[in-house]
């Protein structure tokens, strides 16, 4: 999904500008935005179908689970989508510069905008559910087809019909919608059978208000967070310097296509072994979990940061774009991947229900960061945002682990930090540096592209030996004898 995403921004940047594309940065921020009223729904649906699971002769309660949040969702989606209709004159007169694109066009954009995240918001919901229930594949199969369907389908309207931002973004609306119902009829397939038919039921809400709030506030100051920049810059620079930050960003992005899928797979698994009370096998998921993390980021991680440079040029094939976004990239892509590692240890506070903690140190990361902002991109424009948020998530590096160590696992900060992170990381930076600076002069892109692979591929295989994941064949040949 993230290389099929990644593969047609060059394509979209040919056929609609650069300008262009920054309507779509202030898409991803917008929707963003409005899952602050996800009311933390979505993430107590899929811990309540987790713990369920465990419970016999709960096919009801989880059945009424889903149509009670359901019906929340949907009600909310139509509200969404009315408000950013409503709402889009004023964001394309009083925010948003223009430049070229034309006020008129932006406003269009923004009305299908709002459409589009009505059909899509329910979706959120259906994942959860899917998550709950361990349906993984399902999930990842039915948006990985979607994700297909959306930029193949793109490119052929943008091609063959108009190539506007206009009609790119009335096909983004359809796709979503198909997504959405896609993914709530497998939700219900997925269900167990129960006698009575699914309703719903405000006492469901009730029960769940304590995780709920807490989701939703943290939510709240974490959507916050990481959109700010985008906020900031959207309103400080023109939509052309807003598109090379929202390219960069799109890219650093895509590196958090590696722990949202381990998250959706062992947060339900750390919510069954907190209710059972297995510590013992809750720590030895919760650092397998970092090693294949860590297994599969940091090659990639380090390759691109090493190569950036020649990695732009071959993707974009344009000077001027790749020279503007390059060193927001290598930012954004370190903040972004530390980032990525405090997925596990997130995921482990939530499966214990523990919510409060993410609040308080948001709100005191967002005390900091509104001001770094406004005075760091005012004088160095997009890496002045890329800056501040490689400093908010070292700072969370350096600062929630030992924390939540401090309650949850004692015992485990010293192995996450040292042989979980340090020691995959050196080696990983040692042979991607000395590749680099072996590389040869003035090289063709075949041996450029030849180069960077054989990289990545000498990174994978140094990285899985230091996560354990090579088996000692000399063993298992002693174990079958």
């Amino acid at each position: 999904m993230s290389l099929l995403s990644l593969a047609f921004v060059p394509l979209y940047i040919k056929l609609m500008g650069v300008e262009v594309y920054g309507l779509l940065g202030i898409f991803m921020s917008l929707g963003a935005l409005l899952s602050l009223l996800d009311m933390g729904l979505s993430a107590t649906l899929s811990r309540e179908l987790s713990r369920l699971s465990t419970v016999d002769d709960s096919a009801q309660e989880a059945r009424n689970l889903v149509r009670t949040f359901e019906v929340v969702y949907w009600g909310t989606g139509v509200v969404i989508g009315i408000a950013v209709v409503l709402l889009a004159p004023f964001i394309a007169r009083y925010w948003i510069n223009s430049g070229e694109v034309g006020r008129e066009t932006v406003e269009y954009a923004l009305m299908i905008m709002g459409m589009s995240i009505a059909f899509q918001w329910p979706g959120g919901i259906y994942s959860g559910g899917l998550m709950g229930l361990q349906r993984q594949v399902v999930l990842n199969v039915i948006r990985a087809s979607m994700v297909t369907l959306q930029h193949v389908g793109a490119l052929l309207v943008l091609l063959l019909i108009s190539p506007t931002i206009l009609a790119f973004f009335f096909w983004q609306s359809f796709v979503g919608l198909l997504t959405t119902i896609a993914l709530g009829v497998w939700v219900w397939k997925s269900l167990s059978e129960s006698n009575s038919a699914a309703k719903f039921e405000r006492a469901l809400l009730v029960k769940n208000w304590r995780f709920a709030t807490g989701m939703t506030g943290i939510s709240l100051v974490t959507v916050l967070l990481t959109q700010l920049d985008k906020i900031i810059v959207s309103k400080m620079l023109s939509l052309e310097l807003f598109g090379y930050y929202m390219l960069a960003f799109s890219v650093a992005n895509a590196l958090n296509n590696f722990s949202q899928p381990l998250y959706s797979v062992l947060f339900p698994k750390f919510t069954q072994l907190v209710a059972s009370g297995d510590t013992v096998k809750l720590a030895s998921l919760y650092h397998k979990g970092t090693k294949l993390l860590t297994a599969l980021l940091f090659p990639v991680l380090l390759t691109a940061i090493f190569f950036s440079t020649e990695i732009l040029a071959l993707w974009l094939n344009d000077p001027i774009v790749s020279a503007n976004s390059q060193p927001i990239l290598v930012l954004l892509m370190i903040g972004t991947s530390i980032s990525a590692l405090l997925v596990m240890p997130y995921a482990l506070q939530l499966a214990h229900g523990w919510t409060r903690f993410s609040i308080y140190k948001n709100l005191i990361a967002l005390a900091f960061l509104v001001p770094l902002l406004l005075i760091l991109v005012d004088r160095y424009q997009g890496i002045g945002a890329a800056v501040v948020w490689l400093t908010l998530n070292l700072g969370y590096l350096a600062i929630e682990v030992p924390v939540m160590h401090r309650r949850l696992l004692r015992t485990e900060m010293r192995n996450w930090y040292r042989r979980d992170i340090i020691q995959p990381l050196l080696l990983v930076i040692v042979v991607t540096l000395c590749f680099h600076m072996a590389m040869p002069d003035h090289a063709s892109r075949l041996i450029t592209v030849s180069w960077i692979l054989m990289t990545l591929m000498f990174s994978f295989a140094v990285s899985a030996w230091s996560a354990g994941y090579f088996v000692d064949f000399r063993k298992l040949k002693a174990g079958a004898a």
